[in-house]
């Protein structure tokens, strides 16, 4: 029986309750004792959202997957069947199933229903390569599914992006309203000048496999990006995840997945809120999480990072600026310099899993508070009993808490270069 999982945004501001933290001292701002919870299969494709207040200032959504989202194998006993071809674009303007196949250059399928439609377009063995032009471009619909068949499939943008009119159309997939991608092949996506996947409001990812290379973002959306499942093998010059629109908003929750990303930026990045609460992350890039409030309830999450491991910084004045572990796997490590492995512009807060930190220089810097209330942290090799903070954000204690285990000798595990 499937599950889907309610992921609550709630989480933000107030891990602080959780166990004890309280990296806030406004009254109003208060901590949820349980970030997700289960929530009844809705039987036709309509969200199921509630609005929880998270502070004193916004509320957030919770997220919600419907039967479709994760129905990794669509039914097609009413599809139609789309063959691509050299220069043509496929106008898809009503609600239905299509299964697209076959090769094709300069090729676009765009996707112009009404508000209220949803269209599902089914990847059996296509290939699209392009020159200037997304591969899918989704100008209007109420929710589009990019799902994959047991195949593979590939989408590729060779050079610059033109716009459409005053759309700046910078991914091989663009979509302007809801997008879901899931499905049991693989999609391959290349873009030398731009970004993999783009989605200007809600993006859902359930699950199939995705090997994105890209000059920029990998996926990006404004409003959020939720991710249940899947695999993703991720190569870019800029951020693996990002979320961010223009109201200083973007929240990303991950409850499960495979995550090997290669970022030059960061390796998820949110404007607002970052929840884990599962997956498997292998993340070597300049920073490797970055949001303002960042949640880990679990997960198996490995960073190797030039600059900052985690990084808690204000991007919205609607969420509190800290970190907080309630539990998971956690290893940072950080190259030379000026490097924290754990990194907030307010608080940090642990309460539960382990954290592995390497640090030449600083494994811990917080601007107010740090509580460690459970868990595990080891630095360097030598485990320690409460949070140091580092030389540059707090004097001696913490620069020596910070490099305490240099002389240690460091952990076992994997190496790399900074």
């Amino acid at each position: 029986m499937k599950k889907i999982y309610m992921y609550s945004f709630m989480a933000a501001m107030f891990a602080a309750a959780v166990t004890g933290c309280s990296g806030n001292t406004n009254t109003e701002n208060t901590a949820a004792s349980e970030t997700k919870s289960s929530a009844s299969v809705v039987s036709q494709d309509t969200e199921s959202v509630s609005a929880s207040q998270l502070s004193n200032t916004s509320a957030a959504e919770e997220v919600s997957y419907t039967e479709r989202d994760l129905e990794q194998t669509p039914d097609t006993s009413d599809a139609q069947y789309i063959t691509v071809s050299d220069g043509e674009t496929i106008n898809i303007t009503s609600e239905g199933v299509y299964v697209i196949s076959g090769t094709a250059e300069d090729c676009t399928i765009r996707v112009e229903a009404d508000d209220s439609a949803k269209v599902q377009l089914v990847l059996d063995g296509v290939s699209i390569t392009n020159s200037d032009f997304p591969a899918v471009y989704v100008v209007s619909a109420d929710k589009v599914f990019i799902t994959t068949t047991d195949s593979e499939n590939t989408l590729t943008v060779t050079g610059v992006f033109t716009s459409d009119g005053d759309t700046n159309t910078d991914a091989v997939i663009f979509s302007k309203d809801d997008l879901v991608l899931n499905g049991t092949g693989i999609l391959n996506v290349t873009s030398n000048y731009g970004n993999g996947v783009t989605c200007k409001d809600d993006m859902k990812i359930t699950g199939g496999t995705y090997n994105v290379q890209c000059q920029l973002d990998a996926f990006e959306a404004n409003d959020s990006i939720s991710v249940s499942d899947g695999t993703f093998n991720i190569a870019t010059n800029k951020d693996g995840f990002h979320c961010e629109n223009d109201e200083a908003e973007g929240t990303i929750t991950i409850s499960g997945g495979t995550f090997v990303i290669s970022g030059g930026s960061d390796g998820i990045q949110a404007c607002a809120v970052l929840e884990i609460d599962g997956g498997t992350f292998d993340i070597t890039a300049s920073e490797g999480l970055e949001a303002t409030y960042i949640l880990i309830n679990d997960g198996d999450i490995s960073i190797y990072a030039s600059d900052d491991g985690i990084n808690a910084s204000a991007g919205t004045n609607a969420y509190e600026t800290a970190i907080v572990i309630n539990g998971g796997n956690l290893d940072v490590e950080v190259g030379q310099g000026d490097t924290d492995a754990i990194d907030s512009n307010g608080s940090i807060c642990v309460n539960g899993g382990t954290i592995n930190i390497t640090a030449q220089m600083s494994s811990f810097d917080y601007d107010t508070t740090a509580e460690f209330n459970g868990g595990t942290i080891i630095i360097n090799g030598t485990e320690v009993s409460e949070i140091p903070q580092s030389m540059m954000g707090g004097g001696m204690q913490g620069g020596m808490g910070g490099m305490q285990g240099g002389m240690n000798g460091g952990r076992g595990g994997r190496t790399r270069s900074a």
